[in-house]
């Protein structure tokens, strides 16, 4: 296991700074607003050649433990007690407040080697800052400017000396979302494909409207409590990213923010949130969508749908308290025919209906989740792609542009992730939307390709793997 690290302190004095500065990556959500972070996030951070993990957590306030305030201290102190060693981070410009002496404390309990980091030190004003932090008898402070990067080889050595007893030398690992692709005439040994992409972890986002109980899926899916979440809506703020197995699967877990329609967001926050959730989208494998079955399928959650399906992601819909509907067969029916009508160029998306609260069919729900990952990278030999081509295009033959018939004249998948295709023709931009759905549809069909995006793109020109009849015919003189 990676050496692990939690960062944490009262609010706003830079934390999510240094978490960024750490991966070296704008991972965490940035504000002069005190509390933006609210559940603990973790990446895989790198200063010269130590590689080691580390948590950014909410910040330390005295409130009562049901509170949304006190629920996150919770938070932050299960993080401290997972973690191998704490920074924890001072102001120094503001100097040492009654609050860094009753955390110092907690810091303290908490059992765990302690670096004391003295942020915000640029220039000359946090000095006294600095100095002050001695009394908190957390050892030397390091003085940091996370936001400008001054201070860091002072806090590699400070890591080092922390972690003696254990290996931050290691690379963890990074996973990777790179697009396979092939040479279009080699054939597919289809055993060896199914264990390669068997072998892939995944990449999973679970996105939705604020409150429809994302969190509380992902914590009974893991067994713990390790998102915030509570009645009020819009708690979760950062996409929080976990790494999990299931049934020998790894899977890498990303609950998101709330969406809402754009109309209604207006907060700098959740501006910020809402931008972290589509990236979350975009570099996901596959989407969970979280409905709330007492009020489904709304304009927002379709908008969602559409943009997953837009992103070439594949989509497992998941009705969460579906123990509060009467009716049950129903209205999962009603829920079925709106989907396969509002979302027509993704036949058989997979809906499944949960309660998050009781763990209600929440294996049912992995299972679809892996299913759909295994289609989403499926991949079709030339030769079988080539003689469904010849069959449905003598069964449904392409119309005809300027009084001649549109040839299709070859086919071959071009990369999996979504399933892509590339056909050769006479004239590629003369084939209607309509034909496009028809063979879109045909091969979902006769390839078992249910659910997942599909793309097929026109090329002009002739079977690019044909012998050049030109040349041929001059080798038969």
């Amino acid at each position: 296991m990676p050496f692990t690290i939690a960062i944490a302190g009262r609010p706003n004095v830079g934390k999510s700074t240094l978490f960024n500065r750490l991966v070296g990556k704008r991972l965490a959500l940035v504000d002069d607003m005190p509390g933006v972070t609210r559940d603990r996030r973790e990446g895989a951070a790198q200063l010269a050649d130590l590689h080691f993990t580390v948590f950014d957590t909410a910040g330390l306030e005295t409130a009562e433990a049901d509170s949304l305030a006190g629920r996150m201290t919770a938070q932050t102190e299960r993080a401290l007690g997972d973690a191998d060693a704490v920074m924890f981070v001072i102001d120094a410009r503001a100097g040492i407040t009654t609050d860094d002496e009753v955390f110092a404390e907690t810091i303290r309990k908490c059992g765990r080697p302690v670096i004391l980091i003295a942020n915000k030190c640029e220039g000359a004003a946090g000095m006294p800052g600095m100095l002050e932090a001695y009394k908190l008898g957390l050892g030397e402070p390091v003085p940091l400017s996370a936001e400008h990067g001054e201070g860091i080889s002072d806090l590699y050595d400070a890591i080092v000396a922390t972690s003696t007893d254990r290996t931050v030398f290691d690379d963890p690992g990074m996973f990777s979302d790179g697009l396979e692709r092939w040479d279009p005439d080699e054939e597919v040994d289809q055993e060896e494909h199914e264990k390669a992409v068997a072998a892939l972890p995944i990449q999973l986002a679970v996105v939705g409207r604020p409150n429809v109980g994302k969190s509380t899926l992902i914590n009974r899916l893991i067994g713990e409590d390790r998102l915030l979440t509570g009645p009020e809506a819009g708690i979760t703020r950062d996409s929080i990213a976990i790494d999990w197995q299931w049934r020998g699967r790894e899977i890498r877990m990303s609950d998101t923010a709330g969406l809402r329609k754009k109309a209604r967001v207006s907060q700098k926050v959740e501006k910020l949130s809402v931008a972290d959730s589509f990236r979350t989208i975009r570099f996901a494998q596959v989407v969970v969508l979280v409905l709330d079955a007492n009020d489904m399928l709304e304009k927002q959650d379709l908008t969602i749908a559409r943009q997953v399906v837009e992103e070439g992601r594949a989509l497992v819909l998941a009705a969460n308290k579906w123990d509060s509907i009467e009716n049950k067969p129903e209205q999962l029916q009603l829920l079925k025919d709106r989907i396969e009508k509002s979302l027509p160029q993704v036949r058989g998306i997979p809906v499944i209906t949960v309660s998050a609260l009781r763990g209600d069919k929440l294996d049912r729900l992995l299972d679809a989740v892996l299913k759909t990952f295994d289609i989403w990278n499926s991949r079709v030999s030339t030769s079988k792609l080539n003689n469904w081509l010849a069959g449905i295009t003598a069964e449904h033959p392409p119309p005809l542009a300027r009084g001649r018939r549109v040839k299709l004249r070859y086919m071959t998948q071009a990369k999996t992730r979504p399933p892509t295709f590339v056909v050769f023709t006479s004239i590629p931009e003369a084939l209607p939307d309509s034909y496009m759905r028809y063979l879109s549809n045909k091969l979902r069909e006769d390839f078992k390709l249910p659910g997942i995006p599909i793309r097929i793109h026109m090329r002009k020109g002739k079977n690019p793997y044909a012998p050049d009849e030109k040349k041929t015919r001059g080798k038969s003189r």
